[in-house]
């Protein structure tokens, strides 16, 4: 049988990652030239940790943080989101184990200031984690965005 791996454990398992590696023709339609970093898990996650309190950052802001550790020109869209959410997922994982010290991922939002329906407790969940820390969230068609999120944007 097969053991299905943890949150926590996918968060540290970096499959040789990070690794940056030149854009490619077929990717340069999407991403222009230079140089794409595929970051670790745990570097996302470290990244995510430290937003304190009443501030945000999102998914760009850390592919930015990213291509500038690395000396890269971007950061990944694809595996950057990816590993957002198993940094949530193993954030709620080791909270429900009684853990005080986790990932505040809550704080971490989609482009424009889009609220993450991938994370743990959706939407909702998400909502409630950042109003308890002061930000308004507002509802905008479908999607739910923390207003002026970009005066509240951590320096990473």
């Amino acid at each position: 049988m097969v053991r299905i791996k943890s949150w926590s454990e996918k968060l540290k398992d970096d499959k040789g990652l990070p690794k940056v590696e030149i854009i490619t023709d077929k990717m340069s339609k999407r991403w222009g030239t230079g140089t794409v970093v595929i970051p670790s898990p745990i570097e996302v996650d470290d990244i995510m940790r430290r937003v304190p309190k009443g501030k945000l950052t999102t998914i760009n802001e850390i592919r930015v943080a990213l291509a500038k550790k690395h000396n890269a020109t971007i950061g990944c869209p694809i595996t950057t989101g990816i590993f957002a959410w198993i940094a949530s997922n193993a954030a709620e994982e080791i909270r429900q184990k009684g853990e005080k010290d986790i990932t505040p991922y809550w704080r971490t939002l989609k482009s424009g200031g889009v609220l993450n329906p991938k994370y743990p407790g959706g939407v909702e969940g998400q909502k409630r984690l950042l109003e308890k820390e002061g930000h308004k969230v507002v509802q905008k068609g479908k999607e739910y965005v923390a207003v002026d999120y970009e005066k509240s944007l951590a320096k990473l």
